[in-house]
């Protein structure tokens, strides 16, 4: 057996933690916008509704932790969606794993 083939390779991933701000002023979008987020489960850590009946709106909190590209297509994902807008927070600290 060579050196080379005993020797694992380890891929190291770097992550970030964000949150995703969502304003929701069109509940007809939420069915596709939790289809989106059902497909982005495994980095979401958690998330938060809150339904602001006197304005007619929702807001929704997702905390995540993934490779900056994946937060960045969840949010453009979610934010194209009609009457929908997402905008991300993203913490300073960059995550690496093997």
């Amino acid at each position: 057996m060579k050196k080379d083939e005993s020797k694992r390779e380890r891929i190291v991933m770097e992550t970030r933690v964000a949150v995703i701000g969502i304003i929701v002023e069109k509940p007809e979008s939420t069915e596709e916008m939790n289809r989106i987020l059902h497909e982005f489960a495994p980095y979401i850590i958690g998330r938060m509704g809150i339904p602001y009946r006197e304005k007619g709106i929702n807001i929704i909190s997702v905390a995540v932790d993934a490779p900056q590209d994946t937060i960045s297509a969840l949010s453009g994902r979610i934010g194209r969606l009609p009457g929908i807008s997402a905008k991300t927070a993203y913490s300073s600290y960059i995550f690496k794993e093997a």
